[in-house]
């Protein structure tokens, strides 16, 4: 009977256990597959913020939410045939006016809505890098997006005779993040989920030898005899 008691408690643990693992484990892989995405730089168009090689991060979010001067990722295989997600920088959103050039202190900057735009983050400080003008309106819901590695990225300036160049916000696939402490949580959540199915497994085998071990036979006692009456 102890035996079978002990047994039944291993059970219990083991689907508790289990059943705890298994949904900590599907609401972390749920919760991160639609709340990131990864990926890996294929080229130098967005050099020098992210060199080819580089694994990056994006967290998904509507396009709409995206504002000038994020990194994107987005998928555009009409205009990029055998490239599945791509990166760029979001320069101008619905309504914006986007333009290149004009000489400010002797260097070239992209105007948007006619103020010329501080862009630290492009390669050798080139604005243009390609003397490629474009003046374009962006359409609502669309977006005019560039490479950081101006005289090495195809991007927007080169398709002005489709939406201007632009594309739809709905192409863009996340917001690119260094912030990776969301996805280590997940992770770290998936990973206790496999330890706790792990755990269950294991408690519900030794439930099964607890159950299948016969309990020891106890020999009777015998009753005292006495003395013969004569």
């Amino acid at each position: 009977m102890a035996g079978t008691g002990r047994g039944r408690g291993l059970t219990v643990a083991a689907l508790v256990t289990g059943l705890l693992g298994l949904l900590l484990g599907i609401g972390s892989f749920t919760y991160g597959r639609s709340s990131y995405g990864l990926g890996t730089v294929r080229s130098e168009n967005m050099t020098p913020t992210y060199e080819p090689g580089d694994r990056v991060v994006w967290e998904r979010v509507d396009g709409g939410e995206v504002r000038r001067g994020d990194v994107v990722a987005f998928s555009a295989p009409d205009r990029y045939p055998g490239v599945g997600v791509h990166v760029q920088r979001v320069i101008g959103v619905g309504g914006d006016r986007v333009a290149c050039c004009t000489r400010v202190g002797g260097r070239e900057r992209v105007t948007v809505n006619g103020k010329p735009v501080e862009e630290p983050y492009v390669f050798q400080g080139e604005a243009d890098g390609v003397h490629h003008p474009y003046d374009v309106k962006v359409p609502r819901g669309r977006l005019f997006l560039l490479g950081d590695h101006r005289s090495n990225s195809m991007d927007s300036r080169f398709f002005v005779a489709d939406h201007d160049g632009t594309l739809p916000v709905g192409a863009v696939e996340g917001r690119l993040t260094g912030d990776r402490a969301g996805l280590a949580l997940v992770g770290t959540a998936l990973l206790v989920g496999v330890v706790l199915v792990l755990t269950g497994v294991g408690l519900g085998i030794g439930a099964l030898v607890v159950r299948r071990r016969k309990a020891p036979v106890v020999p009777p006692v015998p009753w005292p005899v006495g003395p013969a009456q004569g």
